[in-house]
């Protein structure tokens, strides 16, 4: 599967479908070459690997006490350093991001994630190597 976002739920984006369709495009491109017999050269990419799901505040009752902060909407794989501010009590009170290293929040206030106690997840940037492919035709 292939997810392309974020957008809004019950939203179609011309620039986001688009980007899906690039992404399966070049995807059924690899297979037909990988297929051919076509050697792939090792490579390094760049990824984001998921640490934890972060939950809003909440009060002993589980109610929410402090909404995403407006420095963080819409940050999605930015990094989010030690001090950065994370969320917004109702009274106007900044809880700050306390962590040890740079961490990247995607899914950030997505209304999909609300329910389940998620106002975003920490991922951190970690590069992967593969080495060369290829297959033998048949």
């Amino acid at each position: 599967g292939v997810e392309v976002g974020p957008q809004p739920q019950g939203v179609v984006r011309a620039d986001t479908l688009d980007k899906m369709r690039k992404i399966v495009k070049h995807g059924l491109d690899f297979v037909q070459l990988f297929n051919e017999g076509r050697e792939f050269p090792p490579c390094t990419i760049e990824v984001f690997k998921i640490m934890e799901k972060v939950d809003y505040p909440r009060n002993k009752n589980d109610e929410v006490i402090a909404i995403i902060h407006p420095k963080l909407q819409d940050q999605d794989w930015q990094p989010l350093n030690n001090g950065d501010p994370l969320f917004l009590t109702l009274d106007g009170e900044v809880i700050a991001y306390k962590g040890d290293c740079t961490v990247y929040p995607t899914f950030i206030n997505e209304a999909a994630y609300y329910e389940k106690k998620q106002a975003f997840v920490k991922t951190v940037k970690m590069k992967l190597t593969a080495k060369h492919i290829r297959a033998s035709v048949l």
